[in-house]
């Protein structure tokens, strides 16, 4: 069993920018691909980004695409989202979630493919 353990999240200023961390805590998953999925209240969870294993590729929700980017250190196993220029709509609780998916378009998968997930941790914009 994997778990992950977010962190990073906190209260920010609209147009701010924020780096989220995902690490496991105990076994690992270096041939897993990464996302990050949120929650805002009341809403269901969105995807909002996912890297390949390799960290060859990357694919964003187009709500975030040109101010949020996915990475990760397979040395470290910590993948990060850094997100810049906050919106309000961007308040949400922020899930890693980790995929035993070794191929390299990422498009189709979807929560339910993902087999660990984090507890969260929340982001808040607001002036």
């Amino acid at each position: 069993q994997v778990q992950l353990v977010e962190s990073g999240g906190g209260l920010v200023q609209p147009g701010g920018s924020l780096r989220l961390s995902c690490a496991p805590s105990g076994r690992t998953c270096s041939t897993c691909a990464m996302g990050w999925f949120r929650q805002a209240p009341g809403k269901e969870r969105e995807f909002v980004a996912a890297i390949s294993w390799s960290g060859r590729n990357t694919y964003l929700a187009d709500s975030v695409k040109d101010r949020f980017t996915i990475s990760r250190d397979n040395v470290k196993n910590t993948v990060y989202l850094q997100m810049n220029s906050l919106k309000p709509e961007d308040t949400a609780v922020y899930y890693c979630a980790a995929d035993h998916f070794l191929g390299e378009d990422l498009r189709l998968r979807v929560p339910r493919d993902y087999d660990y997930w984090g507890q969260g941790t929340q982001v808040t914009v607001s002036s």
